[in-house]
């Protein structure tokens, strides 16, 4: 029997070939360069036509967030569009942690990864597509540690300063395919909620912030191994130069409403984390954080309030994470947005479980529920 081949060797690759035996294989994922954060993997299988693979990811008790492999299937594609599900298994007791993946190709390639890529070259697509929109601006704010441009887009002439961020962890790259449905939307000239958000607001939307992790296949830090969403407090040019210049550019032109949009390995919802926690916190200002919440509750089943992380202690915020060091600074309604890596629970969709679709859908009812946040701030 012919023996199969294993790539990593693109735009997001990630991971190690231990052994090829047929069709079947045994296989690790490489750590974040200068760190020991590991779950992300994305690799192509060739040869498989018509035949079950068998794909060992090992190795995995040692990886960043365990409670993220137990009932998570890998996602699959074999023409980089449609990324659909592949059935896993995960062992805890085997090969010191296993992921055991079978799919059975209908052509010869298929690409598997931790969630569905989102290239540097589809990035450049969005950016270049969103910066021909009329009303749309564009500006390179920074260069990362590898060389790469840090793209900027800001459109809308409100006086509203309203700031979309997202793929601070390059791995969670649901946070890019919510910035590809909330683009889409915002650039529609069809679109009126789209048109009110934009009379009303300035929008000032960073799609990735962390390109070169992005491209090296990391789950959760930069080329020098720096976690950007640990970098709020006092970031540096040397370590994390993608911080310091969205965080330069907040300083420019304010910020009213923040949201930096993640996923997360373990809970299996939507939800939003805020800024409790932050020193001298008035209740004038938690209630525009909790009635967003109500209000994007309403709007999408896709999101829920039962789940979520630990609310901080009055003062005893992390004042190096975005979200409440923006909300600290500015004063500002900010937020986290946590995506799933596997389905949805409150939501479920066997196929292809949360997508890039759900993702897309996502961005467009967060700027629908903005509008409605606007109008109930005014009505005080």
């Amino acid at each position: 029997m012919t023996d199969i081949r294993i790539d990593s060797e693109f735009d997001s690759g990630n991971i190690e070939v231990l052994s090829i035996d047929g069709a079947q294989a045994t296989l690790a994922i490489r750590k974040d360069t200068q760190s020991d954060f590991k779950q992300w993997y994305h690799f192509r299988v060739s040869g498989a036509e018509g035949r079950e693979l068998v794909l060992k990811i090992t190795g995995l008790s040692s990886s960043a967030y365990v409670n993220g492999w137990p009932n998570y299937n890998s996602v699959v594609s074999e023409d980089r569009e449609i990324w659909t599900r592949a059935a896993s298994r995960y062992d805890e007791k085997e090969e010191d942690g296993c992921l055991t993946i079978r799919y059975t190709p209908a052509g010869s390639i298929a690409w598997f990864a931790y969630f569905a890529p989102y290239s540097m070259e589809r990035h450049h697509d969005l950016v270049s597509e969103a910066a021909l929109s009329e009303g749309v601006s564009h500006e390179t704010i920074g260069t990362t540690l590898d060389g790469q441009p840090l793209d900027y887009l800001s459109c809308g002439t409100g006086t509203k300063q309203v700031w979309l961020y997202g793929r601070q962890h390059p791995g969670e790259s649901m946070a890019e395919w919510w910035m590809e449905g909330a683009l889409e939307m915002l650039t529609d000239p069809t679109d009126s909620i789209a048109r009110a958000l934009r009379e009303r607001c300035t929008f000032h939307i960073v799609p990735n912030c962390n390109p070169d992790g992005s491209r090296r296949g990391h789950l959760r830090t930069n080329a020098c191994g720096a976690n950007l969403n640990r970098e709020w407090h006092e970031p540096t040019a040397e370590r994390s130069p993608e911080v310091l210049a969205i965080r330069n550019k907040m300083d420019e032109t304010g910020v009213d409403f923040a949201m930096d949009v993640h996923g997360d390995e373990a809970i299996s919802a939507v939800f939003l984390a805020g800024y409790e926690g932050i020193p001298d916190l008035k209740d004038a200002h938690h209630r525009g954080f909790e009635r967003y919440k109500s209000i994007l509750a309403r709007r999408t089943p896709d999101f829920q309030t039962a789940k979520g992380y630990p609310v901080s202690k009055p003062g005893e915020a992390n004042l190096s994470m975005s979200t409440t060091q923006v909300a600290h600074r500015f004063g500002a309604t900010a937020m986290t947005l946590e995506m799933p890596f596997k389905d949805n629970d409150d939501q479920p969709e066997p196929e292809q479980e949360w997508s890039p679709e759900r993702c897309k859908a996502l961005g467009r009812e967060c700027l629908a529920a903005l509008l409605e946040w606007l109008d109930a701030d005014e009505e005080g």
